[in-house]
């Protein structure tokens, strides 16, 4: 018998109905009554904010629930009695039927949207979604439209603002897209860059504006077919209006292609330019050693075919002081007139070039005989030798040429260069301002060069050096009033080398510096056992001057030595004074303030002038020998004589006259009142054992004898 349905089954079922569809519900779901207490609710209300299920009662007050939900964690940017307070006020004020929305953050940082209507009879009833993940989804979304729109941004910048020109084009040849200096680079019209303009147009209209590709049209238009059909690869370099431009074709794997322009004039001439200087001379524009050498190598074919050349090696003379006494920048300016008198003196099928410093060669081709080269040399050494005008000053130096003929003194460069060299350290040696053909042999005279410059930097440790003294005689005073020191080496293999060959080495690799120390220590106390009170003279060269110790060198000297300064004289040349150098000035001050006498050696033998005897007040002018030797054959060499003594008693100066090797020439000086004469009329240069034999003896009969 079937048991009857009662009305509380009835209502049991219906709410296990109503339980079911309240758990199937997808959000949060609760029903507050009109006094705030909890009627119902769903496990995901529950699981949105935390409440256990034991917690949670039917009847709670929501001030409860919220006490509760902020123990949780729940509504951290509120308290709980402002959370509760705020959503009485929300409820309270819904209560028309409509649907009411507020978002709320729950432990975890999650973010809940309650809704609420209100229903007479029933309450409120809230729905409770966690918008957690759509929000986060949303802000993805947006942040990707915002970076995506910032990419187009900053693609359209870049490809605007490079500077090369881009374009795309697709399968069929149609322009994509393309950027600003792409159109400006080739100044193509609007409907030239707009999406769908065909590359056989775009071509078209370059080469009817003049491009020219190294090639034809057609050459150009079937290679550039070619490599968009391989799918490869390719550039080409065009000019169009005078500009160079460089393109480069890119293939894409959809068979289009991005191809980039590139003016690239500026850079093609800098180019240019970092080649030639490479291969040229910044100061004179020149070629320099490695063009020369180049273009000489270049002759060597033509050798081999009977052709001849010739190679002139060329070595300013004086010219280091010039840049030690009026600077490097009037030198500088010296060697661009240099370069323009050589330049000037050879044919266009010549080559001059600047090998360094004050160093040129010419590379003379053809040649029919070795008199085209001598006469080449020739016209240089003459040129040089016309005095230089630059800055208001009179500039005079002038140039050593040695030649190599090829083949006939070598077939390969580096053969014809170094017997240039070696015929130019004969040219020099010779006297300068000359020119010298290489002769076989004259290797063994650089290496006699080399022995003699070894030999010199020992010849102190090995007590080789010494010195011998020629004795100056007052006319007035009719005794030997000065002895000039005078150095000698002793080789201990080769024997007595001249000071002809070994002093300029000396000054050339400053060891000059260290010997002319030992010369003043000797000289000054070889003077100190004289007999008598005569003065001692040392000769200065001007690298002295450069190693700023000299005024120290002579004072130690004197001191170690013990002799009065006053009886010391210092020897030197005109060239230290081609410029009024101040420190050079200064050092000629002190030494003379400390009695030392100073002297002006070899005047009127190179670069006299008058503004040197005004720069210094010399003690003594000695009147180069040159002149006692010409004083027979050149009629002037008397009036200079007379002058210069002249000069000197005008400017309280007194004069020595060197050379003196006769009866005549002494009358001829003594005549003019010349205070001291210096020659081996007199006597030679003497060691010092014979030097205190003449002062005992004072020369006194023969001098009698002789006047």
């Amino acid at each position: 018998m079937k048991a009857k349905t009662t009305d509380a089954d009835i209502q049991s079922g219906n709410a296990l109905l109503l339980d079911a569809a309240l758990e199937s519900i997808p959000y949060g779901f609760c029903v507050w009554s009109d006094a705030f207490r909890l009627v119902m609710w769903n496990k995901h209300y529950r699981d949105i904010y935390g409440f256990p299920p034991r917690r949670i009662r039917k009847g709670m007050t929501l001030e409860a629930v919220v006490k509760l939900s902020a123990a949780l964690g729940n509504h951290p940017d509120q308290s709980p009695a402002e959370f509760l307070a705020a959503y009485k006020a929300e409820l309270g004020n819904n209560r028309g039927g409509a649907r009411a929305k507020v978002r709320e953050l729950v432990t975890g940082g999650r973010t809940i949207e309650t809704a609420h209507v209100y229903s007479p009879g029933l309450g409120w009833v809230v729905t409770h979604e966690d918008l957690t993940e759509a929000i986060a989804s949303s802000e993805i979304a947006q942040r990707r439209k915002r970076e995506l729109e910032r990419q187009n941004i900053r693609l359209d910048a870049a490809v605007n603002n490079i500077s090369q020109g881009l374009c795309m084009f697709d399968a069929k040849g149609r322009l994509v897209i393309c950027n600003e200096p792409y159109a400006r680079i080739y100044d193509l019209p609007p409907h030239l860059i707009r999406p769908g303009a065909q590359l056989d147009d775009i071509l078209g209209h370059l080469f009817e504006q003049g491009m020219n590709a190294g090639g034809s049209r057609e050459d150009y238009i079937i290679w550039r077919k070619d490599v968009i059909a391989r799918g490869e690869y390719g550039k080409n370099i065009h000019e169009l209006d005078g500009r160079t431009i460089l393109m480069q074709h890119h293939p894409m794997k959809d068979g289009g292609f991005v191809s980039t322009h590139e003016d690239i004039t500026e850079q093609r001439q800098q180019e240019a330019r970092i080649r030639h200087m490479a291969r040229h001379d910044a100061l004179t524009e020149l070629p320099n050693r490695t063009q020369f050498i180049e273009e000489l190598a270049g002759t060597e074919a033509g050798l081999g075919r009977g052709e001849q050349a010739a190679v002139l090696c060329i070595d300013l003379d004086h010219f280091k002081a010039v840049n030690e006494t009026l600077g490097h920048a009037i030198g500088d300016k010296v060697l661009k007139q240099v370069s323009a008198r050589l330049w000037g003196t050879t044919r266009e099928t010549d080559v001059v070039a600047r090998l360094g410093g004050d160093e040129f060669s010419v590379l003379l081709r053809p040649i029919d005989k070795p008199a085209d080269a001598a006469g080449l040399a020739e016209r240089i050494v003459k040129t040089m030798s016309s005095p230089f005008s630059i800055d208001g000053h009179q500039i005079v130096i002038g140039a050593s040429v040695g030649i190599a003929l090829a083949p006939a003194d070598g077939g390969t460069t580096d053969t014809l260069m170094k017997n240039a060299d070696l015929a130019l350290y004969r040219a020099k040696s010779k006297g300068r301002s000359t020119y010298h053909f290489f002769e076989p042999g004259m290797d063994a005279a650089i290496q006699q060069r080399r022995a003699i410059e070894s030999g010199l930097r020992q010849a102190l440790a090995r007590n080789e050096l010494r010195l011998v003294f020629q004795p100056l005689v007052g006319l007035e005073e009719n005794r030997v009033t000065c002895l000039e020191a005078l150095l000698r080496w002793d080789h201990a293999e080769r024997g007595a080398i001249p000071p002809a060959e070994f002093i300029p080495i000396a000054e050339e690799t400053a060891l000059i510096v260290p010997i002319g120390e030992w010369v003043l220590r000797e000289a000054c106390r070889a003077a100190v056992a004289w007999p008598t009170d005569a003065r001692v003279a040392v000769n200065l060269s001007p690298v002295q001057f450069k190693s700023h110790k000299l005024f120290e060198t002579v004072q130690a000297a004197l001191h170690e030595s013990g002799l009065p300064p006053t009886r010391l004289e210092l020897e030197i040349t005109e060239s230290l004074l081609l410029a009024e150098n101040e420190p050079t000035l200064q050092t000629l001050h002190r030494l003379r303030a400390l009695g030392v006498r100073i002297s002006m050696d070899d005047f009127g033998s190179g670069f006299s002038s008058l503004s040197y005897l005004r720069s210094f007040p010399f003690d003594k002018i000695k009147i180069d020998r040159s002149f006692m030797r010409d004083l027979d054959s050149k009629g002037d060499s008397m009036a200079i004589i007379k002058a210069v003594i002249g000069l000197g008693h005008s400017l309280g100066m007194s004069t020595t006259a060197e050379g003196v090797e006769t009866e005549e020439q002494l009358e001829a000086v003594r005549g003019h009142g010349c205070n001291e004469v210096q020659g081996f009329y007199f006597s030679p240069p003497l060691p010092p054992a014979e030097v205190h034999e003449l002062l005992r003896a004072e020369l006194a009969p023969r001098l009698r004898r002789v006047f």
